[in-house]
């Protein structure tokens, strides 16, 4: 199957019911002349170009197979500014889009991922385009003559490739939802309030992400001015330029450090840089202020983010300890008592979780509530997997990630069994892969709003259904904290 894009043909991939586009590029490698530049697009080849295997991911850290999740093993390399598309093969046109971006704490990750390939969206009539962008240093280090926020850059040039050229693949432009999960989620959440990205959507999902991840300019380039004194450089691009990519992944912090996801606090230490222009002020200030309040948005979380990972760390705590690390995440007393089943290492667990995850989606929630002129529907993934945990405390349960074959109805993907067990409940995907299907084709997942009257939220679980504010608890306990 052969479609024009603007800068040449490409071919790709029909497997008798969805055509799959792979690596297909919308900007120029950004290295060598482009390397800490604002994107640019891609030069225009001759002939028929192959778009059959994954693009390559940005540079980032080799990843750790925990044993959790798909066993990831990511191309990575310089022409990482590419997409994948997949559409259905019945020739239609007009279709709903789904734009996605993948999460990783804005460092690790690509769109190719196991449990986020979009061939299953594309069966049910969704044109799905997942997004590879610049991670780490390359995307977000704050440094003198480079653009800020050039990973931002990135997420806006994908969706101004997919206005100009998705048509062509049978999509309508008009009809674009954006989706992310964790920092994916992160960036839906900053590019719902960005004034520079109207029009280039119509709707947003935010899966397990956060509207908080946002750091001020002067704290960004005091973190650019001390690593450059470490490495003996100015904090300029012209020198890091000469920092082989390797060489400047090499000396990222980790993925899970300083609080990235699930551990006991602090923010994560590559994100968007509140500049003014691009990013006006910190996502969540915007939602609360009515940024973004025109259009729909679906967002929720799991129900225990982090404590499969967090207990394997703190499963020998005393109270004491427990007491100290909640009061240090700003919770207050009252979570304790809340929680009087769990240990102290499964409540320090349930925090991380709640302190990370949680309260950011309620937050969100409330934000629109307040001021929201477009709906916003509110669901939580409660569904626990028996699996024991690879990490040697407890089991798997709800934790980061897990939903993400269930959205994507990939429950046959690499990894899951081991995760979810032999027998995940199908019919859960099902439900949540549908209610997916049905946001990005017209708005309307299948329940009412979220609205302070009743606070409506789908519980999505082995039985699934709408509960009138089932979070009232945590509500009262995260909400102000």
């Amino acid at each position: 199957m052969i479609v024009r894009t603007p800068s040449g043909l490409v071919e790709g991939r029909f497997d008798g019911t969805v055509a799959s586009f792979l690596g297909v590029p919308y900007a120029a490698p950004p290295f060598g002349e482009h390397r800490f530049r604002a994107p640019v697009p891609p030069p225009a080849w001759d002939g028929v170009r192959p778009a059959l295997l994954p693009g390559a991911a940005a540079p980032q850290p080799a990843g750790d197979d925990v044993g959790l999740y798909a066993p990831e093993v990511f191309v990575t390399g310089e022409d990482c500014l590419n997409l994948d598309v997949h559409v259905p093969g019945t020739g239609a046109t007009g279709l709903p889009v789904l734009v996605w971006f993948h999460g990783g704490a804005f460092a690790i990750g690509g769109n190719g991922a196991a449990w986020h390939r979009g061939h299953r969206f594309a069966r049910d009539g969704v044109v799905c385009v997942a997004v590879n962008y610049r991670l780490g240093f390359e995307g977000f280090l704050a440094l003198e003559g480079a653009p800020l926020n050039r990973g931002v850059l990135d997420w806006l040039a994908a969706l101004e490739w997919v206005r100009s050229a998705i048509a062509a693949f049978g999509g309508d432009p008009g009809n674009v939802t954006i989706a992310g999960q964790s920092a994916g989620g992160a960036a839906c959440a900053t590019l719902l309030t960005m004034p520079r990205a109207a029009g280039l959507f119509r709707r947003a999902i935010v899966m397990s992400g956060s509207a908080s991840l946002a750091v001020p300019e002067e704290e960004a380039r005091a973190h650019a001015a001390g690593l450059a004194a470490r490495l003996g450089v100015r904090p300029r691009a012209e020198d890091f330029a000469a920092i082989p990519p390797a060489a400047l992944v090499a000396g990222q912090p980790p993925p899970m450090a300083a609080g990235a996801s699930g551990t006991l606090g602090g923010t994560v230490p590559i994100q968007p840089v509140v500049d003014g222009d691009l990013v006006p002020r910190v996502p969540l200030d915007a939602l609360r202020a009515g940024a973004g309040g025109h259009l729909p948005l679906l967002v929720g979380c799991t129900s225990d983010e982090a404590g499969v990972f967090v207990r394997a760390m703190a499963g020998g705590i005393d109270e004491a300890t427990a007491a100290t690390v909640l009061a240090h995440m700003g919770l207050p007393p009252g979570y304790r008592d809340a929680h009087p089943g769990l240990s102290p290492g499964d409540l320090v667990g349930r925090a991380a979780g709640d302190h990370l995850f949680r309260r950011e989606t309620i937050w969100i929630e409330e934000a629109r509530a307040a001021t929201a002129a477009a709906p916003t529907h509110a669901y939580e993934f409660r569904w626990e997997s028996p699996v024991p945990s690879p990490l040697g405390i407890g089991v798997v349960g709800a934790a980061h990630n897990i939903d993400l074959p269930f959205a994507f109805d990939l429950l046959d993907a690499p990894g899951v069994e081991r995760t979810a067990g032999k027998e995940p409940p199908r019919a859960l995907a099902g439900a949540m892969h549908g209610a997916w299907v049905r946001f990005a084709r017209d708005g309307d997942p299948g329940w009412p709003p979220y609205e302070r009257a009743r606070r409506q939220v789908m519980v999505f679980d082995a039985a699934s259904g709408v509960a009138d504010d089932p979070l009232r608890t945590q509500r009262r306990l995260l909400h102000e904290a």
